[in-house]
């Protein structure tokens, strides 16, 4: 039997009641250049065993972060993730499809949900978090949202070093409109006289896409000046070990890429958007919080306290449209996050900037590598004698991953062309130190 079994009349019924006279109506919307144009010259059906063969010989075309020496960040980062976490998220008290709608029959989830709130409010140095958002990304747009409805103010200044492809996922959030100003590296530091009273935020990621740490602080200060917010975006949650926590620097709204914390990378996701904020401004965040309570016995239990989505309340009184949450993908923030431990995080993150600390020593030593950060985490940005993309594909073919290309992802910056990104962690080796210091030094002769 079909998965759809409608016959042809309750078809023409729904199409009759919606007001098309064809299912292809409904998708008229859609750009004709989205539509499938060429034959993708696939077998219309195939034997399970030879499918899987041939999945496999298109899978080992790829070159795996674990078989190279890996340099490549950018806002996914590759760190080691104990064994003990996968196998505690499939543990029957969490390992659930869907949200926990039914308290009563939910207390693993909504009790894991609560303590990777409290997680994620104390990384960040915030009041309360929510649990929890699609990706990093996602909930940069969503922070901004919020801010407009706060501030009932339209202005939203976004500095530059924000990754392109979050710049990209708020543009599309925000639509065609006037209210986004995106400043250059130039204008970042006239912040002080582009802000002004119909501003409702001004947005930094720190470290930024190159690498570099920002001074939360003193953009704090311009803000509330101007009685606009800051919302201070982090890629990688692991900096949070050893920088200061961007609360307790004045911002107002931190969200965050969790990936870092029990993901391992993977081909975009599913990952894990963190969000937190001061609590005179919980009724408008987006998403759901999950509370703590007692029963008719007066034994502890956990419920969704507030949920201001358009699923559960009118859709002009919601916050946001988000339905679902990155659970499974918590849990394993969470678990990481409690194994280690607030010395175990501080470690970590010691560790990685040590290791980016060695990498930087070796590309200052390399003919033709300029290295462009005052400061970084374990991230940073170098300027070549030749273009980065032939130099990372050059290399790729050594199996040594270098890191990224920024005009892969900027293609239309002038300046570009010859920048690469790299990252080092606590799984960056000094063969691996070494290995890339010689490929450079051999395609840069």
């Amino acid at each position: 039997m079909r998965y759809l079994p409608h016959s042809d009349a309750e078809r023409k019924q729904m199409l009759d009641v919606i007001g098309v006279n064809k299912a292809d109506d409904l998708f008229a919307s859609i750009p004709k250049l989205a539509f499938k144009s060429k034959d993708f010259n696939l077998p219309d059906h195939s034997p399970e065993f030879l499918v899987q063969a041939k999945l496999e010989a298109m899978a080992k075309k790829n070159i795996c972060a674990s078989d190279a020496a890996f340099f490549v960040g950018g806002g996914a980062y590759r760190h080691h993730v104990p064994a003990s976490v996968d196998h505690l998220i499939q543990r029957s008290e969490w390992l659930t499809a869907y949200t926990p709608y039914q308290p009563e029959i939910s207390q693993g989830t909504l009790q894991v949900l609560f303590e990777f709130q409290t997680q994620v409010a104390n990384l960040t140095g915030m009041e309360v978090a929510n649990a929890s958002m699609y990706d990093g990304s996602t909930a940069t747009a969503e922070a901004a949202l919020m801010a407009r409805r706060l501030t009932r103010k339209n202005k939203v200044i976004m500095l530059s070093g924000l990754h392109p492809q979050y710049l990209d996922v708020v543009k599309t959030y925000l639509g065609d409109d006037d209210g986004l100003v995106c400043l250059s590296e130039a204008d970042d530091a006239n912040i002080g006289s582009i802000i002004d009273d119909k501003t409702a935020a001004i947005v930094v990621q720190t470290p930024d896409f190159y690498g570099n740490l920002r001074d939360i602080k003193s953009l704090a200060d311009i803000a509330h000046a101007k009685n606009a917010l800051l919302i201070v975006v982090i890629t990688e949650i692991v900096s949070l070990g050893l920088l200061e926590a961007p609360g307790k620097l004045g911002a107002d709204i931190v969200v965050a890429e969790g990936q870092s914390l029990g993901n391992p990378l993977n081909y975009g996701g599913p990952y894990l958007g963190l969000m937190a904020t001061r609590q005179k401004f919980v009724r408008q965040i987006p998403g759901r919080l999950c509370g703590e309570t007692v029963d008719a016995s007066g034994r502890r239990g956990y419920v969704l306290t507030l949920s201001t989505r358009e699923q559960h309340i009118r859709r002009e009184k919601a916050t946001s449209n988000i339905c679902t949450n990155a659970g499974l993908c918590a849990l394993a923030f969470s678990i990481h996050l409690s194994l280690l431990g607030q010395k175990g995080l501080a470690k970590l993150a010691k560790l990685n900037h040590a290791r980016a600390v060695k990498l930087a020593q070796a590309l200052k030593e390399i003919a033709g590598v300029e290295l462009l950060n005052k400061s970084f985490f374990n991230e940073m940005s170098v300027r070549l004698s030749k273009p980065a993309n032939e130099v990372v594909e050059a290399l790729a073919k050594k199996n040594i991953l270098c890191g990224i290309p920024v005009s892969r992802l900027l293609p239309n910056e002038k300046e570009a062309e010859n920048l690469l990104i790299l990252t080092a962690t606590e799984l960056t080796s000094d063969e691996d130190i070494d290995r890339l210091s010689s490929g450079l030094q051999e395609v840069l002769s």
